[in-house]
């Protein structure tokens, strides 16, 4: 069983309403956001697209880079979501795929 977790960054469209978050399972964190399970901003404003995610392994080393995330400049957000994800395309079918489910 992995102990560590996921630090992921949703949006609502390509470079609109940016939210960061953290979980250790990405599959069922991401699901929620996607079904509005999760009452706040993100069901609020509509931000379910995963566009940025990466793995820590540790839950300590997963809430420092999400705080740290967090504290930066948009444009820094942005440039990261780009050198992965240049198209910002929604990366849940992937991971859905990649962890044997079928895409919704």
């Amino acid at each position: 069983m992995k102990s560590g977790g996921y630090v992921y960054i949703l949006t609502n469209h390509k470079m609109g309403t940016l939210y960061i978050g953290s979980t250790s399972n990405l599959v069922v964190r991401i699901w929620q956001h996607k079904h509005k399970e999760i009452p706040g901003f993100t069901s609020r404003y509509n931000v379910n697209k995963l566009v940025y995610y990466e793995w820590h392994d540790s839950l300590q080393e997963m809430v420092r880079r999400e705080r740290q995330l967090k504290e930066w400049q948009r444009g820094w957000k942005i440039k990261l979501i780009i050198q992965k994800n240049p198209e910002w395309i929604d990366l849940y079918p992937n991971i859905l795929r990649d962890s044997g489910y079928s895409p919704e």
